[in-house]
Protein backbone atom coordinates (compact mmCIF):
# COMPACT_ATOMS: atom_id res chain seq x y z
CA UNK A 1 0.00 0.00 0.00
CA UNK A 2 2.39 2.48 1.26
CA UNK A 3 4.66 1.17 -2.11
CA UNK A 4 1.71 2.28 -3.85
CA UNK A 5 1.15 5.51 -2.91
CA UNK A 6 4.70 6.49 -2.83
CA UNK A 7 4.46 5.72 -6.66
CA UNK A 8 1.02 7.74 -7.27
CA UNK A 9 2.90 10.35 -5.34
CA UNK A 10 5.49 10.33 -7.52
CA UNK A 11 3.17 10.26 -10.53
CA UNK A 12 1.63 13.70 -9.37
CA UNK A 13 4.61 15.35 -9.06
CA UNK A 14 6.17 14.62 -12.21
CA UNK A 15 2.73 15.46 -13.97
CA UNK A 16 2.73 19.02 -12.20
CA UNK A 17 6.38 19.52 -13.52
CA UNK A 18 5.16 18.38 -17.00
CA UNK A 19 2.25 20.87 -16.47
CA UNK A 20 4.32 23.65 -15.34
CA UNK A 21 7.19 23.62 -17.84
CA UNK A 22 4.39 23.87 -20.35
CA UNK A 23 2.85 26.78 -19.26
CA UNK A 24 4.31 30.05 -19.01
CA UNK A 25 2.86 34.12 -17.75
CA UNK A 26 4.27 36.86 -17.24
CA UNK A 27 5.92 37.58 -13.83
CA UNK A 28 6.94 40.94 -14.09
CA UNK A 29 6.15 44.05 -16.01
CA UNK A 30 5.58 44.02 -20.03
CA UNK A 31 7.57 46.13 -21.38
CA UNK A 32 6.39 47.09 -25.38
CA UNK A 33 9.43 48.86 -27.14
CA UNK A 34 8.75 50.92 -29.74
CA UNK A 35 11.64 51.73 -32.08
CA UNK A 36 10.90 55.04 -33.10
CA UNK A 37 9.79 58.47 -31.07
CA UNK A 38 6.38 58.77 -29.87
CA UNK A 39 3.87 59.58 -32.98
CA UNK A 40 4.94 57.19 -35.36
CA UNK A 41 3.21 54.07 -36.63
CA UNK A 42 5.37 51.87 -34.09
CA UNK A 43 4.56 54.08 -31.22
CA UNK A 44 0.77 53.86 -32.40
CA UNK A 45 0.81 50.00 -32.76
CA UNK A 46 2.42 49.80 -29.21
CA UNK A 47 -0.18 51.76 -26.99
CA UNK A 48 -3.14 50.53 -29.28
CA UNK A 49 -1.60 47.37 -27.88
CA UNK A 50 -1.12 48.28 -24.25
CA UNK A 51 -4.91 50.41 -23.88
CA UNK A 52 -6.14 46.69 -25.22
CA UNK A 53 -4.34 44.24 -22.93
CA UNK A 54 -4.97 46.49 -20.17
CA UNK A 55 -8.57 47.69 -20.74
CA UNK A 56 -9.45 44.12 -21.87
CA UNK A 57 -7.31 42.57 -18.49
CA UNK A 58 -6.14 40.11 -21.10
CA UNK A 59 -2.55 40.27 -19.01
CA UNK A 60 -1.97 40.35 -15.48
CA UNK A 61 1.09 42.75 -15.12
CA UNK A 62 1.83 46.17 -15.72
CA UNK A 63 2.30 47.54 -19.57
CA UNK A 64 4.34 50.14 -20.48
CA UNK A 65 5.40 51.88 -23.80
CA UNK A 66 9.35 52.69 -23.54
CA UNK A 67 10.60 54.24 -27.04
CA UNK A 68 14.03 54.14 -28.65
CA UNK A 69 14.65 55.63 -31.53
CA UNK A 70 17.61 55.32 -34.27
CA UNK A 71 18.91 53.20 -36.41
CA UNK A 72 15.73 53.10 -38.67
CA UNK A 73 14.56 50.96 -35.66
CA UNK A 74 17.95 49.25 -34.62
CA UNK A 75 18.32 50.78 -31.75
CA UNK A 76 14.95 49.31 -30.10
CA UNK A 77 15.43 45.70 -31.74
CA UNK A 78 18.86 45.74 -30.49
CA UNK A 79 17.56 46.71 -26.79
CA UNK A 80 14.97 43.68 -27.60
CA UNK A 81 17.77 41.46 -28.78
CA UNK A 82 20.04 41.67 -25.21
CA UNK A 83 16.30 40.50 -23.53
CA UNK A 84 17.48 37.18 -24.62
CA UNK A 85 14.49 34.15 -22.93
CA UNK A 86 12.93 36.84 -21.16
CA UNK A 87 9.23 36.61 -22.79
CA UNK A 88 7.78 40.02 -20.82
CA UNK A 89 10.14 41.65 -23.67
CA UNK A 90 8.19 42.74 -27.08
CA UNK A 91 8.83 45.18 -30.13
CA UNK A 92 7.07 46.35 -32.79
CA UNK A 93 7.70 45.44 -36.12
CA UNK A 94 7.15 45.87 -39.98
CA UNK A 95 8.94 45.17 -43.29
CA UNK A 96 11.41 47.80 -41.99
CA UNK A 97 13.34 44.79 -40.25
CA UNK A 98 14.01 43.23 -43.48
CA UNK A 99 14.39 46.18 -45.42
CA UNK A 100 17.22 46.97 -43.09
CA UNK A 101 19.20 43.81 -44.05
CA UNK A 102 18.34 43.61 -47.37
CA UNK A 103 20.03 47.28 -47.97
CA UNK A 104 22.75 46.13 -45.03
CA UNK A 105 22.17 49.01 -42.81
CA UNK A 106 21.36 46.38 -39.99
CA UNK A 107 22.70 43.09 -39.50
CA UNK A 108 19.19 42.18 -37.87
CA UNK A 109 17.03 40.23 -39.34
CA UNK A 110 13.81 38.74 -37.77
CA UNK A 111 15.82 35.17 -37.02
CA UNK A 112 17.38 37.52 -34.45
CA UNK A 113 13.93 37.69 -32.49
CA UNK A 114 10.58 35.23 -31.91
CA UNK A 115 8.35 36.90 -34.41
CA UNK A 116 4.96 36.68 -32.27
CA UNK A 117 2.28 38.26 -34.72
CA UNK A 118 1.07 40.34 -37.69
CA UNK A 119 -1.35 42.31 -36.15
CA UNK A 120 -2.56 45.33 -38.82
CA UNK A 121 -2.12 46.95 -42.16
CA UNK A 122 -3.02 50.53 -43.24
CA UNK A 123 -2.68 51.71 -46.47
CA UNK A 124 -0.03 54.57 -47.37
CA UNK A 125 -0.77 57.85 -48.35
CA UNK A 126 0.98 60.88 -49.99
CA UNK A 127 -0.28 64.24 -48.51
CA UNK A 128 0.69 67.57 -48.88
CA UNK A 129 -0.28 70.95 -47.21
CA UNK A 130 -3.73 71.96 -47.63
CA UNK A 131 -3.44 75.23 -49.11
CA UNK A 132 -0.76 73.23 -51.62
CA UNK A 133 -1.67 73.73 -55.63
CA UNK A 134 -2.00 70.25 -55.80
CA UNK A 135 -5.16 68.64 -56.26
CA UNK A 136 -4.59 64.99 -56.58
CA UNK A 137 -1.67 62.69 -57.45
CA UNK A 138 -0.97 63.51 -61.17
CA UNK A 139 -0.90 67.01 -60.21
CA UNK A 140 2.13 66.38 -57.79
CA UNK A 141 3.81 63.59 -60.41
CA UNK A 142 3.44 66.80 -62.85
CA UNK A 143 5.11 68.65 -60.43
CA UNK A 144 7.94 66.12 -59.89
CA UNK A 145 8.56 65.47 -63.03
CA UNK A 146 9.22 69.10 -64.27
CA UNK A 147 11.37 70.06 -61.42
CA UNK A 148 12.56 67.22 -58.67
CA UNK A 149 14.94 69.40 -56.92
CA UNK A 150 11.88 71.51 -56.24
CA UNK A 151 9.50 69.19 -54.49
CA UNK A 152 11.68 67.63 -51.21
CA UNK A 153 9.79 64.79 -49.63
CA UNK A 154 9.71 63.28 -46.24
CA UNK A 155 10.02 59.96 -45.33
CA UNK A 156 11.24 58.01 -42.68
CA UNK A 157 12.59 56.63 -40.00
CA UNK A 158 14.85 55.77 -43.12
CA UNK A 159 15.32 55.31 -46.86
CA UNK A 160 13.78 51.90 -48.37
CA UNK A 161 10.98 51.05 -45.99
CA UNK A 162 7.47 50.81 -47.44
CA UNK A 163 6.76 54.37 -47.38
CA UNK A 164 9.86 55.27 -49.52
CA UNK A 165 9.32 51.58 -51.77
CA UNK A 166 5.74 53.92 -52.49
CA UNK A 167 6.89 56.53 -53.95
CA UNK A 168 9.43 55.12 -55.68
CA UNK A 169 6.46 52.77 -57.27
CA UNK A 170 4.44 55.62 -58.25
CA UNK A 171 7.52 57.51 -59.60
CA UNK A 172 8.67 54.98 -61.76
CA UNK A 173 5.05 53.95 -63.38
CA UNK A 174 4.07 57.71 -63.34
CA UNK A 175 7.45 58.14 -65.81
CA UNK A 176 9.33 59.35 -63.69
CA UNK A 177 13.47 58.27 -62.85
CA UNK A 178 13.01 57.29 -59.35
CA UNK A 179 16.29 58.35 -58.70
CA UNK A 180 16.02 61.84 -59.22
CA UNK A 181 13.55 61.98 -56.54
CA UNK A 182 14.60 64.54 -53.58
CA UNK A 183 14.23 62.87 -50.03
CA UNK A 184 14.64 64.46 -46.42
CA UNK A 185 14.75 61.51 -44.10
CA UNK A 186 13.60 62.14 -40.37
CA UNK A 187 14.43 59.59 -38.06
CA UNK A 188 11.92 60.12 -35.98
CA UNK A 189 9.42 59.06 -38.79
CA UNK A 190 5.76 60.79 -38.27
CA UNK A 191 6.29 62.52 -34.85
CA UNK A 192 9.18 64.20 -36.88
CA UNK A 193 7.80 64.37 -40.35
CA UNK A 194 4.18 65.59 -40.09
CA UNK A 195 5.14 69.25 -38.35
CA UNK A 196 7.78 69.48 -41.36
CA UNK A 197 5.54 69.55 -43.81
CA UNK A 198 2.86 71.52 -42.09
CA UNK A 199 5.29 74.07 -41.22
CA UNK A 200 6.80 74.11 -44.69
CA UNK A 201 10.07 72.29 -44.72
CA UNK A 202 9.00 69.55 -47.15
CA UNK A 203 6.70 69.95 -49.85
CA UNK A 204 5.03 66.03 -50.14
CA UNK A 205 5.27 63.43 -47.87
CA UNK A 206 4.81 59.63 -48.12
CA UNK A 207 3.11 57.68 -45.00
CA UNK A 208 1.08 55.95 -43.19
CA UNK A 209 -2.16 56.94 -43.34
CA UNK A 210 -3.47 56.62 -39.73
CA UNK A 211 -0.17 59.21 -38.92
CA UNK A 212 -2.25 62.13 -41.30
CA UNK A 213 -5.60 60.80 -41.24
CA UNK A 214 -6.40 63.43 -38.20
CA UNK A 215 -4.71 66.52 -39.36
CA UNK A 216 -6.22 65.63 -43.06
CA UNK A 217 -10.23 65.63 -41.57
CA UNK A 218 -8.75 68.86 -39.52
CA UNK A 219 -7.82 70.15 -42.75
CA UNK A 220 -4.59 70.90 -42.04
CA UNK A 221 -3.13 68.64 -44.60
CA UNK A 222 -4.72 67.25 -47.64
CA UNK A 223 -4.20 63.11 -48.79
CA UNK A 224 -3.90 62.96 -52.69
CA UNK A 225 -4.37 59.25 -52.32
CA UNK A 226 -3.94 56.11 -50.53
CA UNK A 227 -2.00 52.66 -52.17
CA UNK A 228 -5.69 50.55 -51.41
CA UNK A 229 -7.49 48.60 -53.99
CA UNK A 230 -10.33 50.42 -53.22
CA UNK A 231 -12.02 53.00 -51.32
CA UNK A 232 -11.72 53.72 -48.21
CA UNK A 233 -15.01 54.54 -46.56
CA UNK A 234 -14.03 56.45 -43.74
CA UNK A 235 -11.56 58.61 -46.15
CA UNK A 236 -14.48 60.00 -48.35
CA UNK A 237 -13.27 62.12 -51.18
CA UNK A 238 -9.83 60.49 -51.34
CA UNK A 239 -8.88 58.32 -54.40
CA UNK A 240 -6.95 55.24 -54.45
CA UNK A 241 -3.56 55.91 -56.63
CA UNK A 242 -5.18 53.03 -59.24
CA UNK A 243 -8.50 55.02 -59.38
CA UNK A 244 -5.99 58.15 -60.39
CA UNK A 245 -4.61 55.83 -63.25
CA UNK A 246 -1.46 55.46 -61.52
CA UNK A 247 -1.75 51.14 -61.15
CA UNK A 248 -0.21 50.45 -57.40
CA UNK A 249 -1.36 48.85 -54.87
CA UNK A 250 0.80 48.81 -51.60
CA UNK A 251 -0.28 47.60 -47.71
CA UNK A 252 1.70 48.22 -44.97
CA UNK A 253 1.58 45.87 -42.03
CA UNK A 254 3.02 46.03 -38.26
CA UNK A 255 3.55 43.21 -36.06
CA UNK A 256 5.35 42.24 -32.76
CA UNK A 257 8.37 40.23 -32.23
CA UNK A 258 9.56 39.18 -29.07
CA UNK A 259 13.03 38.46 -27.39
CA UNK A 260 15.40 35.54 -29.04
CA UNK A 261 14.82 32.58 -27.54
CA UNK A 262 11.27 32.43 -26.38
CA UNK A 263 10.43 29.19 -25.43
CA UNK A 264 7.32 27.11 -26.75
CA UNK A 265 5.05 27.71 -23.41
CA UNK A 266 6.02 32.13 -23.61
CA UNK A 267 5.09 31.79 -27.69
CA UNK A 268 1.72 29.53 -27.17
CA UNK A 269 1.11 32.33 -23.99
CA UNK A 270 1.22 35.53 -26.02
CA UNK A 271 -0.40 33.66 -29.29
CA UNK A 272 -3.37 33.27 -26.86
CA UNK A 273 -3.27 36.87 -25.78
CA UNK A 274 -2.95 38.33 -28.88
CA UNK A 275 -5.94 36.09 -30.77
CA UNK A 276 -8.43 37.34 -27.73
CA UNK A 277 -7.06 40.48 -28.57
CA UNK A 278 -7.99 41.37 -31.96
CA UNK A 279 -11.54 40.33 -31.23
CA UNK A 280 -11.92 42.50 -28.51
CA UNK A 281 -14.36 45.32 -28.82
CA UNK A 282 -11.20 48.29 -27.63
CA UNK A 283 -8.85 46.48 -30.50
CA UNK A 284 -10.96 46.68 -33.54
CA UNK A 285 -12.27 50.77 -32.00
CA UNK A 286 -8.83 51.66 -31.97
CA UNK A 287 -7.42 50.45 -35.35
CA UNK A 288 -10.60 51.52 -37.11
CA UNK A 289 -10.47 55.56 -35.32
CA UNK A 290 -6.63 54.76 -36.86
CA UNK A 291 -7.72 53.76 -40.48
CA UNK A 292 -6.49 50.38 -40.14
CA UNK A 293 -7.12 47.09 -41.00
CA UNK A 294 -6.93 43.92 -38.96
CA UNK A 295 -4.25 41.55 -40.51
CA UNK A 296 -3.48 38.82 -37.36
CA UNK A 297 -1.08 36.25 -38.20
CA UNK A 298 -0.32 33.97 -34.89
CA UNK A 299 3.69 33.17 -34.37
CA UNK A 300 3.64 30.60 -36.89
CA UNK A 301 1.67 31.81 -39.56
CA UNK A 302 3.87 35.05 -39.36
CA UNK A 303 7.05 33.25 -39.31
CA UNK A 304 6.17 31.63 -42.80
CA UNK A 305 4.98 35.09 -44.27
CA UNK A 306 8.61 37.05 -43.38
CA UNK A 307 9.96 34.42 -44.86
CA UNK A 308 8.04 34.97 -47.42
CA UNK A 309 8.28 38.46 -47.92
CA UNK A 310 11.89 38.46 -47.15
CA UNK A 311 12.39 37.17 -51.35
CA UNK A 312 9.83 39.63 -52.20
CA UNK A 313 11.50 42.93 -51.29
CA UNK A 314 14.84 41.87 -52.53
CA UNK A 315 13.49 41.16 -55.61
CA UNK A 316 11.62 44.32 -55.41
CA UNK A 317 14.81 46.34 -54.30
CA UNK A 318 16.77 44.78 -57.15
CA UNK A 319 14.36 46.24 -59.50
CA UNK A 320 14.13 49.75 -58.45
CA UNK A 321 18.21 49.78 -57.98
CA UNK A 322 18.50 50.28 -54.33
CA UNK A 323 20.32 46.44 -54.24
CA UNK A 324 22.72 45.49 -56.37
Amino acid sequence: MKKTLAIVLMLSILAVSFVGAQTWKPTKTIELVAPANPGGGWDMLCRVVQKTLVDEKLVEKNVIVVNKPGGGGAVGWTYLKGKKGQGEFLAATSTLIMLNNLLGSSELTFKDFTPLAALQTEWISVAVQADAPYKNIKDLMEAIKANPAAIPIGVGPTLGNNDHLLILRLAKAYGIDPSKLKFIVYPGAGGEIVPALLGGHIKATTIGLGEVLEQHKAGKLRVLGVSSDAPLSFLPGVQTFKAQGIDVVFPHWRGIIGAPEMTPAMVKYWDDVFTKMVQTKTWKEQIEKLGWTGFYQNSAAHTAFLTEQTGIFNDLLTTVGLKK
